[in-house]
């Protein structure tokens, strides 16, 4: 199987300055995102790396098998970084660009309408189990949450013998849960062992999830048709995760028309 990079970076200069560099590189990375904010932050795993850093993370990374680091032309833009690598199925590469315009840019028609569940919503005192709080909710109203189509980045860390169980709950994901919201999983993939840069050798999997808009994942979070599988096999079968909401819209708005 095919093996990405997945980058976590801070940098020193403008993003627009970093993507103009980018672009006299080779590199065409296949996902690159500005970081919004922590929805689930870890509890153990890579604690001090991801959370403790001199200065919040800017960008994700994604590189094809093609590069396993970033050129050495870039490294003077960057402050901190932090990255993995992940065996990929062969299946999800195919055709990935077009499929990911896709669901950045789709036709009105293809994108579902909300359930309503954010109109009594389920409210939780923490999203630290994939739930939706007060504080949460605020934000994804604000002015300072992405428009459009979002990408969350999850680490997953399995509790032992519990996989079968997230199975269970990808498996309700990709058939009702998330799909009726948009939810897509554009990439999932195992994590190459002695591949974290913080050494940790505890993560498993590493998951690129897609929602139309915050909207849809905040009606996905409040509903009590998510939190029903969420709870019963999602939380219990993780010993650690973390999951971190970017754009990779916001990115196109930064860079010349032509796309990276």
């Amino acid at each position: 199987m095919p093996v990405c990079t997945i980058y976590l970076a801070s940098l020193r200069a403008p993003i627009s300055d970093f993507i103009t560099t980018l672009r006299s590189t080779p590199l065409r990375p296949l996902v690159l995102a500005r970081v919004a904010r922590w929805i689930i932050k870890p509890s153990d795993l890579s604690k001090e790396a991801l959370l403790h850093t001199p200065q919040p993370w800017d960008l994700l990374l994604i590189l094809p098998s093609t590069f396993n680091t970033l050129p050495k032309v870039l490294e003077p833009l960057i402050n901190h970084q932090w990255s993995i690598q992940a065996a990929i199925p062969s299946r999800l590469f195919s055709s990935f660009e077009s499929k990911n315009d896709q669901f950045l840019h789709p036709r009105p028609e293809d994108v579902p309408p909300c359930t309503g569940a954010l109109s009594n919503p389920r409210l939780a005192d923490s999203s630290q189990a994939l739930e939706l709080t007060t504080e949460l909710r605020g934000w994804i109203s604000s002015g300072e949450s992405p428009n459009g189509a979002i990408t969350m980045l999850n680490l997953l860390a399995f509790a032992p013998g519990m996989k079968d169980e997230y199975l269970k709950y990808g498996k309700a994901f990709a058939e009702s849960i998330g799909s009726r919201r948009g939810g897509v999983a554009k990439i999932v993939g195992k994590v190459i062992p002695g591949s974290c840069s913080d050494g940790c050798d505890d993560w498993d999997e590493v998951a690129l999830a897609h929602y139309p808009s915050l909207d849809h994942f905040a009606d996905m979070l409040a509903s009590e048709d998510y939190q029903c599988v969420n709870q019963k096999h999602r939380v219990p079968s993780l010993k650690d995760t973390c999951i971190l909401c970017t754009s990779e819209l916001a990115i196109e708005k930064l860079r010349p028309t032509a796309r990276l």
